[in-house]
């Protein structure tokens, strides 16, 4: 068995090579018909989707901090939908009667984990490191649309948040990834996450030309 900080440091690393995959994807163009504006309507349905994750999990999870951690993300969630409704708003569109639709197959595959450590390394440690590279990318494609407002808004508000979710994710596998099952469990989840993500991201690309996509 590893020790929890190299099993962290091996998760790391091989997160990071898909990450680096899916941000390289990320920044191919979109088509011509995709705009900041389609792309925020997009972002609602993702965080509406990570508050429900977060708050579905909080009553059987048993650990304290991991509660805490929880709630703590689905209020940042609920808080990123508002102002991104907000923002979608002051570009002229009505999000007061935005129906999410069908949940996704992420959220599916999420709410099926039913350990914490599956839970934490999948939603807060790898679907969160997920959100920032896709930010990123959505941030460049804001400025390049002279959206600063957009733009800023993720910078300075969105992102902060998503990394300390990351980091939260980061400190409490150290703690529970302790035991080898729990470290593949961890391993695994993690793995069907990025994976998950890479399959839909294609299919978006390829069914509706979008690109550049925010994350959670």
């Amino acid at each position: 068995m590893q020790s929890a900080e190299s099993f962290i440091a091996e998760l790391d690393a091989q997160n990071r090579a898909a990450l680096d995959r899916i941000g390289a994807a990320a920044a191919c163009e979109p088509g011509a018909e995709v705009t900041v504006q389609r792309l925020l309507l997009l972002a609602l349905k993702n965080e509406i989707e990570a508050t429900e994750c977060a708050a579905s999990f909080i009553p059987s999870t048993r650990e304290i901090d991991v509660k805490l951690a929880l709630a703590r993300q689905a209020g940042d969630e609920a808080k990123h939908f508002r102002l991104i409704e907000k923002r979608l708003s002051e570009l002229g569109f009505d999000a007061s009667a935005f129906d999410p639709g069908p949940r996704s197959p992420m959220l599916d595959y999420l709410l099926s984990l039913g350990t914490t450590v599956e839970r934490v390394a999948a939603g807060q440690f790898t679907r969160e490191a997920l959100a920032v590279v896709r930010n990123d990318e959505f941030i460049r494609f804001c400025e390049s649309r002279g959206d600063a407002q957009t733009a800023a808004l993720y910078r300075d508000v969105i992102q902060p948040d998503e990394r300390h979710h990351h980091d939260l994710g980061r400190t409490l596998l150290l703690r529970l990834a302790a035991t080898s099952d729990a470290q593949d469990a961890a391993r695994r989840a993690a793995k069907r996450t990025l994976d998950l993500a890479e399959e839909l991201q294609e299919i978006a690309r390829m069914k509706l030309g979008v690109s550049r996509a925010p994350g959670c």
